[in-house]
């Protein structure tokens, strides 16, 4: 499972080269999808501008739990992301994963502007199944994180929980890129976004992350208002946080306390 595709910038020379030149610095799809696992429900989103993407749905024992909404990053698709998304389910939250179009089975080609697009098609899904905004909580990884703020500046939700994000995406791509890092200016900026959530506010960030860099991801915690929580995962690079469990059991629980919050604050 890879949720950043930057390794080298000779790479950008061979994939999407369909693209525009600042999305194949940005944007690493994988089409390939295995079969739907046992446990995941399949579900179609259609978007704003007639797109239809792909997400996976894992239900929790619990029929009052809450719902997380997860942006994954800007590698692979939901495929390589199974096992986590289902545990996270068996620790007592429901969980829809997307995949951004052009990535997995989604239609399209990926953009940020479409990044926003499919999200917020994914928050409007969930309310139409009968979710209600104050028990869904966005959860970005990577890429997703910076997804995920900007969907909570848009949509009511009960919190935001990001893993392993940056302050803004030029940060990551002038550290990997070099100068030509600089192309990305302007592009997922976080930072500049974070400061207008106005509800809970969980980050994780592994202190050997060897893609976004630690000092990113503490930024952009420090830019985000109260309330909020930094866990700092010892050990943990980038494509390997998860592989710490007490990462997912945060996240869940950060979830249940995010939406109970948030159920008692709007009912009369």
């Amino acid at each position: 499972m890879s949720s950043f595709g930057w390794i080298v910038a000779p790479a950008v020379l061979t994939v999407g080269l369909s693209l525009p030149l600042v999305d194949r610095l940005v944007f690493f799809p994988d089409r390939y999808m295995p079969q739907t696992p046992p446990g995941a429900e399949d579900r179609w989103i259609e978007t704003d501008d007639g797109v239809r993407i792909h997400a996976w749905h894992a239900s929790a024992s619990d029929p009052g739990a809450p719902t997380i909404l997860w942006a994954h990053g800007n590698g692979g698709n939901i495929g390589g992301r199974w096992e986590i998304q289902a545990d996270l389910a068996r620790r007592g939250a429901n969980v829809l994963a997307y995949d951004y179009r052009g990535y997995g089975r989604s239609e399209g080609r990926p953009s940020e502007a479409g990044a926003y697009l499919d999200s917020r098609a994914a928050f409007d899904s969930l309310l139409a199944s009968g979710v209600r905004a104050g028990e869904i909580v966005c959860l970005g990884e990577s890429l997703g994180g910076a997804v995920s703020i900007e969907l909570a500046t848009a949509r009511p939700c009960a919190g935001v929980a990001v893993v392993s994000t940056f302050t803004k995406i030029a940060d990551v791509a002038r550290r990997h890129y070099g100068p030509i890092g600089y192309l990305t200016s302007g592009v997922f900026d976080s930072e500049s976004r974070v400061g207008a959530l106005s509800v809970p506010f969980f980050a994780a960030h592994g202190d050997r992350d060897e893609i976004v860099a630690f000092d990113l991801g503490r930024a952009l915690f420090d830019a985000a208002p109260e309330p909020k929580r930094f866990m700092r995962i010892s050990g943990a690079g980038h494509n390997d946080i998860f592989l710490h469990p007490e990462l997912s059991q945060a996240i869940v629980d950060f979830a249940r306390e995010s939406s109970g919050v948030a159920r008692g604050s709007r009912r009369p």
